[in-house]
């Protein structure tokens, strides 16, 4: 997947990571130096966007080791048709998931670091807050994940993960730095047209996939393993 999507799946998702994570970003230690305040709040985000790099360095991993093993196109497509079930199955896949023994308890960990991380106002405090905020469940981070494995190297997901958590800053930031700058109604208007961005989305994976000779949208892929290299003596 090309990389300008990681940064335009951040920046739609955005105002949904606001409804999902808006609680703990609206709920940061304040500090009543102003640009003390303004640097927390950009550590905190920082620490959002390496957790998402660092995923990006395992599953640009997978996606070398797919694309090596010649499957890159079928993942692609899988990827594609999971997000449209996501869509017409919303919740379901997911709450059971995450409502399971292992990984319940593991994210009420993460909670409850937070939680004691909030006792402290350090600029420390509010980057491992986003670190760890950056592993809490969320769909558009599933998607991007999706993007970064159907990359053919680990620098290409490292790249597309940090693109996408640079997408959601500008809208993360905003939101930590004044509850009141993005209302409800605005907030409630933009995820009504998101499952139409997400259905786009999934609709390029999977064209993507097919290889149909599309410039950017859906270029051939080479099947042909890269020869190794002779030894002339």
């Amino acid at each position: 997947m090309e990389l300008w999507t990681a940064f335009t799946i951040g920046l739609l998702g955005s105002l949904h990571c606001v409804g999902m994570c808006g609680a703990i970003a609206f709920a940061l230690p304040r500090n009543n130096h102003r640009w003390k305040f303004l640097t927390g709040r950009i550590f905190y985000n920082l620490g959002r966007v390496t957790t998402y790099s660092i995923l990006g360095i395992f599953f640009g991993f997978v996606g070398q080791a797919v694309s090596l093993a010649g499957f890159q196109q079928r993942l692609s497509i899988t990827i594609g048709i999971v997000m449209i079930l996501a869509l017409v199955f919303p919740g379901r896949v997911t709450h059971k998931l995450f409502s399971s023994g292992l990984i319940a308890p593991l994210i009420s960990q993460l909670k409850s670091r937070i939680g004691r991380l909030f006792g402290n106002g350090s600029m420390i405090s509010l980057f491992v807050i986003g670190i760890l905020n950056g592993l809490l469940p969320c769909g558009f981070v599933y998607v991007g994940i999706g993007g970064s494995l159907t990359t053919n190297s680990i620098a290409s997901g490292v790249a597309y993960m940090a693109l996408f958590g640079l997408g959601t800053l500008p809208t993360m930031l905003a939101a930590s730095l004044a509850t009141n700058i993005i209302s409800i109604n605005v907030r409630n208007t933009v995820r009504r047209f998101l499952p139409v961005g997400m259905a786009v989305l999934a609709v390029m994976f999977i064209l993507r996939g097919m290889a149909l000779g599309i410039p950017y949208l859906s270029p051939k892929l080479s099947s042909t393993p890269t020869p190794a290299a002779e030894c002339h003596q």
